[in-house]
């Protein structure tokens, strides 16, 4: 398993601070760099990096979408009532308005994404142990 360092090192773009602000949304630990606001801001894209394990709390973007470009590690993503879906870098996912969802890294490795991300999310519950432990 990659080291902090090792993934610092090997990003694309900066890993960015640990992601205090957003903290209480994230089962394990995160890293947000925001690289990018549109000029109304109403578009935000940022460079989120999951620590292995680690993954956000369903939510639903309102009132926009939510694009992630994968460009490091392997992750899940899910909607609510699908399957989980395993991802690698190079993996492009799109999220409709009103979508609830899920996204993180798999158990066993860091995970990178640009979210691109317009309108605003409504947190919802946490992504429970016993559900996340029965991906494969």
């Amino acid at each position: 398993m990659k080291t902090y360092e090792e993934v610092k090192y090997h990003s694309i773009f900066s890993i960015g601070d640990s992601n205090e602000a957003f903290a209480q949304f994230f089962v394990g630990q995160s890293h947000l760099k925001t690289l990018a606001t549109s000029p109304s801001e109403d578009v935000i894209v940022s460079n989120v990096t999951f620590e292995p394990g680690c993954r956000n709390n369903w939510h639903i973007h309102r009132g926009g979408y939510q694009i992630l470009l994968v460009t490091g590690g392997e992750g899940w993503y899910q909607e609510d009532g699908k399957k989980a879906r395993f991802l690698m870098s190079g993996d492009v996912v799109v999220t409709q308005d009103g979508v609830k969802h899920w996204h993180g890294a798999s158990k066993d490795s860091w995970f990178q994404h640009i979210a691109i991300t317009a309108g605003s999310p409504e947190w919802l519950e946490a992504v429970s142990n016993s559900h996340y432990s029965r991906l494969k």
